[in-house]
């Protein structure tokens, strides 16, 4: 039995409406409880005043599979040192296991690097169902983390097929066998369509384009996979990729394709309808790139007036990044408007995928007015319940760079920093200059955390309230002494190294340094309310599908237990 006492702490936690309040904490056993439950054998721990939250989590990061292609692309991101007091490469100690990259780390830093920011929870948010084994196992080498996979449904010949025969039952057993099959716990919809195109040399365009061969259209595939979320009562709602990323002008397709989630699906559980992911990515306006320029302030309008729809940022960080994604024809657009290298990959009746690295410089304007559109969503948007925080990492930038970010948020002098070193040709391109807004600490825990929890219906996460996990994060700031309107370098130093981070009720980081480093936990959704007749027929026609076209068999296919060392397994049943 494990029990401990924090005391003084300055707690911000949005989930329960404490802003910065100074309180105790007890710990038992993992969980947090009433501190009278607490024997007079707890271990104590001063915070002193200091600010401290849940564990944070990252509800869009790209930490395992496609990264595995990044590092072969880049062998030179094992020597960056891109952030002061962070080696490219750290050499193991007693606790640690060898750490090396940046844009690309190995897993043992991805973990490690996670906890000093004091996150404790991230979703993979590509877990390709023919490529889950080798997820999974890379999940198994991440250490101090929980995990989370979203299983990619956007491209599949299984999907494409039931949607286009109207056969929604089929399709609903059929996504059920695959989530159970990947061990994922939602649907990933990546640019609908566009991949399966790609696999003819071609790409959608927009919602009612047509896919070669299927006969559904973009807006099928939302709609059908949106329907069998909610017919499956799944804890996360669709996350989707719109289609057009990365094109000037597509903040049109964003725009249609979050009105046609809001009108058309109805959510059975206290969640969002759909969550739409990076959409800094999405936000571009102008006819081309000589004329690029912000649709943030578009795209926030209308998010301000849903009630159903939430999103993550994907902002920009300037410096290198891997850009890495089942997003085929993107990148090879990307290779060939950057002359930089590509690698492309054909994941069987399932999409695609390619990486190709990048450098986001402040002088190239079109760079500059990226990153800004990330920050005018994150704040020309009023309820910050909608907003996840991310970088989409390692897509616009390494996640230990999230320090630096949060400034950019909390404080307009640095923004203005930032723009200070911006080329004239950026300034009539977006609307940032003109936007006062600073997040406060509670606002941010509320992008950091309490969003993360509500979007994946994971009420246990991103909270300190009694019977949360103990996942607490403890920094080296006291709120009541520090304007983080200003004192931005004070933010970051703390924000980067935790004076504690708390996994499950245990120190795994100390002043910065890595304390402890257990295996965390994988998540992953049962989703058993299909009626048996469906599921026969369906698995029937799925035996044909393996025998005809894929390259392994269909026993070969399924994660097995072993992959999965500290499984929580959620069965959904009917709402």
């Amino acid at each position: 039995m494990s029990e401990l006492l924090i005391k003084n702490a300055a707690v911000c936690d949005p989930v329960n409406g404490v802003d910065c309040d100074k309180m105790d904490l007890a710990v038992k056993d993992g969980k947090i409880v009433e501190s009278t439950s607490l024997s007079s054998n707890a271990k104590e721990i001063d915070a002193d005043g200091r600010l401290t939250m849940a564990g944070a989590f990252d509800g869009h990061t790209h930490w395992a599979g496609k990264i595995n292609v990044g590092r072969m692309m880049s062998p030179h991101d094992m020597r960056r040192n891109p952030i002061p007091g962070l080696s490219g490469k750290e050499a193991p100690t007693e606790t640690t296991r060898a750490q090396a990259g940046y844009a690309t780390p190995n897993t043992y830093a991805i973990g490690y690097r996670y906890a000093k920011l004091g996150y404790t929870t991230a979703t993979e948010a590509a877990l390709p169902l023919l490529n889950a084994r080798h997820v999974h196992e890379e999940f198994e080498s991440i250490p101090i983390q929980d995990k989370l996979g979203l299983s990619l449904f956007g491209d599949n010949w299984m999907v494409m097929e039931y949607i286009r025969d109207n056969e929604p039952e089929k399709l609903a057993a059929y996504v059920a066998w695959a989530l159970k099959s990947s061990r994922g716990y939602g649907i990933k919809i990546v640019n609908p369509g566009g991949g399966e195109s790609w696999s003819w040399g071609k790409n959608v365009t927009g919602l009612y384009d047509n896919v070669p061969n299927f006969d559904v259209t973009p807006a099928d595939i939302l709609l059908g996979l949106g329907k069998t979320n909610e017919r499956l009562n799944l804890p996360h709602s669709v996350h989707i990729h719109c289609n057009n990323l990365g094109k000037p002008g597509n903040y049109e397709t964003t725009l249609e394709t979050m009105k046609l989630m809001e009108d058309n699906i109805k959510p059975k559980r206290d969640r969002q309808a759909a969550h739409f992911t990076h959409v800094q990515f999405h936000s571009y306006a102008g006819d081309g790139w000589r004329d690029f320029k912000s649709g943030a302030p578009m795209v926030a309008d209308y998010l301000n007036t849903t009630e159903n729809l939430t999103f993550d940022l994907g902002q920009v960080i300037f410096g290198p990044a891997m850009t890495m994604t089942a997003d085929g024809p993107l990148e090879y657009a990307n290779s060939r408007m950057l002359h930089e290298k590509w690698s492309n990959k054909d994941v069987e009746l399932e999409g695609t995928s390619g990486v190709v690295p990048i450098d986001y410089k402040k002088k190239v304007f079109v760079n500059a007015v990226q990153w800004a559109i990330g920050l005018e969503l994150g704040l020309l948007v009023d309820d910050p319940w909608k907003a996840m925080f991310t970088t989409d990492n390692p897509n616009g930038g390494s996640f230990v760079n999230y320090p630096e970010a949060y400034t950019y948020l909390m404080s307009s002098k640095k923004r203005d920093e930032i723009m200070s070193q911006f080329t004239d040709t950026t300034f009539d391109r977006i609307k940032l200059p003109d936007i006062d807004r600073e997040l406060s600490l509670y606002e941010l825990a509320i992008m950091t955390r309490g969003v993360p929890s509500k979007i994946y219906s994971m009420p246990q996460k991103g909270n300190l309230g009694v019977g949360a996990d103990a996942d607490i994060a403890i920094y080296d700031l006291k709120p009541d002494e520090v304007d983080t309107t200003v004192e931005n370098d004070k933010v970051v130093e703390a924000f980067r190294g935790t004076k504690y981070t708390i996994k499950d009720g245990n120190v795994v980081v100390k002043d910065g340094d890595i304390a402890s480093s257990p295996i965390g936990k994988t998540y992953w959704v049962n989703a058993t309310n299909i009626p048996n007749g469906e599921t026969e027929n369906m698995h029937a026609e799925l035996a044909q599908k393996f025998k005809r076209y894929y390259t392994v068999q269909q026993s070969n296919y399924m994660v097995e237990d072993e992959y999965i060392p500290r499984p929580v397994e959620l069965e959904m049943e009917e709402a």
